[in-house]
C-alpha cells in the first residue's frame, strides 16, 4: 500500500458510509484534525510560551545589542531553563502540506488511489468509456492530469452498464458521484464566468459556485491568519511587522491559486481545513492560557521560596563569619554599609596614619636637633594654645578661692 492510499482508504470508508463525496471530504478533514491534535496543541503551546518570554528576550536584546555573540548565549540558556524549543513551533505547523499533497492525488486518481485498482483495471474501465461513453483520452494539459476524475464520473453515469460488462472488480469499484450542493467537486472553478451561459441557471449557478470555493478559501485563508496572529501576538518590531504583512498576501493568494488549478473538492478541504483550524486555534489558546497561567504562578511561587532560602542562608553565612571575626578580635565589616561610606572612612583612617607619622617625624627631628618641646601654655584650652590671652598668668592675683588666713586675738583684745 502506498503512502496515498493510506488517505485514500479514510475517503472510501466515509464515502460508502455517507454516501456523499462532499460530506466524505469534510469528514476526512476532521479526522486530519483529530489525528494532528496532539502535535498542533504541542505546537500552540510552544508558540505561547514563546509569547510569554518575548519581554524577557527584549530585555536581553536591549542589555547585550553590542555583543551578539553573548545575546545568543543568554537567549539559548533563557530558552533551556524555561523549556521551550523556537523550533518546535514551526515544525509541527508544516504537517498539513504533505497531507495536503497526499490528498491531492487521491482526489486526483481516485481509482488507483481511493478504489486501489490495478492498472489493468484502470485500463479496462478506460476502453470501455472511450468506447461506450465518449471519453477522449488527453495526453497533455489538465484533462491528462485529472483524467481518472473523468472516468469516475462518466462510470456513475453509466454504473449499471459497467458493472454488467467488467463487473465491480472484486467489490473494489464504487459509484463515486462527485455531486455536492448542486456542484460538481470533480471540475476545476474557473475565474472567467464572462465565458459562462448566464442565459441558463443550470449553467451559470455551478459556475458561481465553484467560482465562490477558491474564493471562501481564500478568505478563511486570511481570517485563520488573523485570528492566530491575535492569540499569538509577536514583539512589534519592523521585521515582524514586514513579515506579518507579507504573509497575510501571500497565503490567501495563494491559497486561492491552488483552489483555482485543482478540483474543487480540494478546495472545499482547504475551506473545511481552515474552520477547523480557526476553533482549535481558538479553544488551544483558552486552554492553554490557564494552564500557562498556572505554571507561571507555580514558577513564581518556587522562585519566591528559593529566594527566601538563598537570602536566609546569606544570612547565616553573615552572622556565622561575623561571629568568627568577633572571636580572632577581627572588626566585621557591615554589609549594609555603602561602598561610597567605606570609600570615606577608609580615606580618614588613611589620612589619620599620615598625621601622626608626621607628628612622630617631626618629634624625632627635633629630638636630633636638640630643640625642646614646646611647653603648654597655661593660657591653652585644648588645641588652642592662647585661648585665655598671652599675658595670662593663673597666680596673678593670688588663689582667690583660698580660705582667708586665722587671726590670733590675745587676752586684751589687741
Amino acid at each position: 500500500m502506498s503512502f496515498t492510499s493510506i488517505f485514500g482508504w479514510p475517503l472510501k470508508q466515509f464515502y460508502l458510509l455517507t454516501g456523499s463525496y462532499g460530506i466524505a471530504i469534510i469528514l476526512f478533514g476532521l479526522l486530519v484534525n483529530l489525528i494532528l491534535l496532539p502535535f498542533m496543541a504541542k505546537s500552540k503551546k510552544s508558540m505561547m510560551r514563546m509569547t510569554r518570554l518575548n519581554p524577557k528576550m527584549q530585555a536581553l536584546q536591549e542589555k547585550y545589542a553590542k555583543d551578539q555573540q553573548r545575546l545568543q548565549t543568554e537567549t539559548m540558556k533563557l530558552y533551556k531553563e524555561e523549556g521551550v524549543s523556537p523550533m518546535s513551533g514551526c515544525l509541527w505547523t508544516l504537517i498539513p502540506f504533505p497531507i495536503l499533497i497526499a490528498l491531492y492525488a487521491v482526489i486526483r486518481q481516485p481509482l488507483s488511489k481511493m478504489m486501489t485498482l490495478s492498472a489493468d483495471a484502470v485500463a479496462s474501465l478506460t476502453d470501455w468509456v472511450t468506447k461506450n461513453a465518449g471519453f477522449v483520452a488527453s495526453e497533455t494539459g489538465r484533462s491528462a492530469a485529472y483524467q481518472e476524475i473523468q472516468i469516475a464520473d462518466l462510470i456513475h453515469q453509466n454504473w449499471d452498464a459497467v458493472t454488467s460488462a467488467l463487473g465491480d472488480f472484486g467489490g473494489k469499484l464504487i459509484d463515486l458521484n462527485y455531486h455536492f450542493l448542486g456542484l460538481n467537486l470533480g471540475e476545476q472553478p474557473t475565474f472567467q464566468l464572462w465565458r459562462t451561459d448566464w442565459s441558463d441557471a443550470s449553467v451559470w449557478l455551478p459556475a458561481v459556485g465553484l467560482f465562490l470555493i477558491p474564493v471562501i478559501s481564500a478568505g478563511m485563508s486570511w481570517l485563520s491568519m488573523v485570528i492566530s496572529q491575535k492569540t499569538n501576538p509577536q514583539p512589534a518590531t519592523a521585521a515582524n511587522n514586514s513579515t506579518n504583512k507579507t504573509m497575510m498576501i501571500f497565503m490567501p493568494l495563494l491559497s486561492l491559486w491552488i483552489c483555482f488549478s485543482m478540483p474543487a473538492a480540494l478546495g472545499l478541504y482547504w475551506i473545511v481545513n481552515s474552520i477547523f483550524g480557526i476553533l482549535r486555534d481558538v479553544g488551544l489558546t483558552k486552554y492553554f492560557t490557564k494552564s500557562l497561567d498556572l505554571e507561571d504562578a507555580e514558577k513564581e511561587a518556587k522562585a519566591e521560596v528559593r529566594r527566601a532560602r538563598e537570602l536566609e542562608e546569606e544570612r547565616a553565612r553573615q552572622k556565622e563569619e561575623t561571629e568568627r571575626r568577633r572571636a580572632a578580635g577581627e572588626s566585621a565589616v557591615n554589609r549594609n554599609t555603602s561602598k561610597k561610606k567605606l570609600q570615606a572612612s577608609a580615606k580618614q583612617q588613611d589620612d589619620e596614619r599620615k598625621a601622626e607619622a608626621a607628628r612622630e617625624e617631626r618629634a624625632a627631628r627635633r629630638a636630633r636637633l636638640g630643640i625642646p618641646e614646646n611647653e603648654t601654655p597655661a593660657s591653652q584650652v585644648g588645641h588652642r594654645r592662647y585661648a585665655r590671652g598671652r599675658a595670662y598668668d593663673p597666680s596673678r592675683y593670688g588663689d582667690e578661692f583660698a580660705p582667708a588666713a586665722e587671726t590670733t586675738v590675745d587676752e586684751t583684745g589687741e
